[in-house]
């Protein structure tokens, strides 16, 4: 399988992941208050933080592309 195909299977199985996440019945658990911050908020963005890490990590794990006809500076 080629390198982009696994990258681009990774992110869609983060997508689907946060759809989850974000879905009204799990939402709708969190009604109450921690240290007077609505626990609403505080799963929201911790989810956003989370999905951005996930995304964050399988980037970073995907190997660089290759490198064109000697164009290591950027051409020019």
């Amino acid at each position: 399988m080629p390198v982009t195909a696994r990258l681009a299977e990774r992110a869609g199985a983060v997508g689907l992941f946060g759809a989850a996440l974000f879905n009204e019945p799990l939402i709708a658990a969190f009604n109450g208050a921690v240290a007077g911050i609505p626990a609403l908020f505080l799963y929201v963005f911790g989810v956003w933080a989370l999905l951005i890490a996930l995304l964050a990590a399988v980037m970073l794990r995907a190997p660089a592309p290759p490198v064109e006809n000697g164009d290591e500076n950027g051409g020019g």
